[in-house]
């Protein structure tokens, strides 16, 4: 009996070390993973930390770009304006010369006949004095009519110069017309500018400071989603109240603007590349074009001159957001407005 009571407590001696072994085993493996675990997130989150600050930077430059190819359109457009209107100029003034120009060969042409009967009064002296002395008398009158002709030459060819020199005097103020030309259209330029751009400001104090309202470039832009439905012309509730703080703008501009400076206000209308196909939009050609007249039909109706309204539709094809994400798309459903010389 005394033998048996202690062997189990000899063998739960020998038990216990390789149990303490084993826990501590355990927990050093553990302690190793954790470990491992902690470096690893670590390094992960430095590397995607890395990669935020990468992609913000890229998208600052992608908004600095687009912004700059904004102003350069607008810079081109109002080149191309400038230079049409010097090119009709400048067509005017090769009229005009073309017109003295004519006068000068009508008058070299007289010249020409006036020394062709000259030659041929000589012709008919020489003959006169073969044939008899009687002719002598005709010689005399014949001389006092070369005489004559001669005082008449003399009389035309002042009458060439005195033409010559207005010719030159035309060339001198049409070049002088040209330099004040191009001055008037500098100072129309400056002050149609100074009005675009006391208009712009004024349209943000109105509008606000709304995400879907902005200023790109020359141009407010209104997202479509402010104005009409998703595949619609109609203008919305809120779009009418926004409309009428424009036509409120508009309308003071009007009175502020001088009479001889011809300006409008060019309401474009734009849509995303998603196609539309109904009875009254059987395309995007259509349905921009109805939008931009839905918005000049509104503000000519809150008392707006139609004189400077113009409406333009666009369809997909000018968008200012590339790509065809639903951002992208949003973007580029809106309604543009540009004040420029009319």
């Amino acid at each position: 009996m005394a033998l048996s009571a202690r062997r189990p407590r000899r063998e739960q001696s020998h038990f216990w070390p390789g149990f303490v072994d084993a826990i501590s085993t355990l927990l050093l493996v553990f302690v190793f993973l954790l470990s491992v675990f902690v470096v690893a997130q670590f390094l992960l989150a430095r590397e995607i930390s890395g990669q935020d600050t990468v992609l913000n930077r890229l998208r600052s430059e992608i908004a600095e770009l687009t912004e700059m190819l904004a102003l350069e359109k607008s810079a081109k457009v109002e080149l191309e304006s400038t230079l049409a209107a010097l090119t009709d100029d400048l067509e005017s003034s090769r009229d005009r010369n073309a017109r003295l120009q004519d006068l000068l060969d009508e008058e070299t042409q007289a010249g020409d006949r006036a020394g062709a009967t000259i030659a041929e009064l000589r012709s008919d002296l020489t003959e006169e004095r073969k044939v008899s002395a009687e002719a002598l008398a005709r010689v005399e009158l014949l001389n006092q009519q070369i005489a004559a002709l001669r005082r008449q030459i003399s009389i035309l060819n002042a009458a060439l110069d005195a033409a010559e020199e207005r010719d030159r005097s035309s060339k001198a103020q049409i070049a002088d017309l040209g330099r004040r030309l191009n001055v008037a259209l500098a100072q129309r330029v400056q002050e149609l500018a100074r009005y675009r751009s006391e208009f712009f400001g004024r349209l943000r104090q109105i509008l606000g400071q709304r995400a879907d309202i902005q200023v790109v470039g020359d141009r407010f832009v209104f997202q479509a989603e402010v104005l009409f439905p998703k595949g619609e012309a109609t203008i919305n509730a809120a779009g009418r109240s926004e409309l009428d703080k424009l036509a409120d703008a508009l309308k003071q501009l009007e009175g502020e603007i001088p009479a001889d400076l011809n300006w409008v206000l060019r309401v474009d209308g734009h849509t995303d590349t998603d196609p539309i196909r109904t009875a009254p939009f059987p395309s995007n050609w259509e349905l921009s074009t109805a939008r931009a007249t839905a918005v000049v039909k509104y503000l000519i109706g809150q008392g707006v001159s139609p004189q400077h309204l113009v409406a333009a539709g666009f369809g997909e094809y000018h968008p200012i957001t590339a790509g065809d994400t639903e951002a992208a798309k949003r973007r580029n459903r809106r309604i543009e407005l540009k004040l420029t010389e009319g």
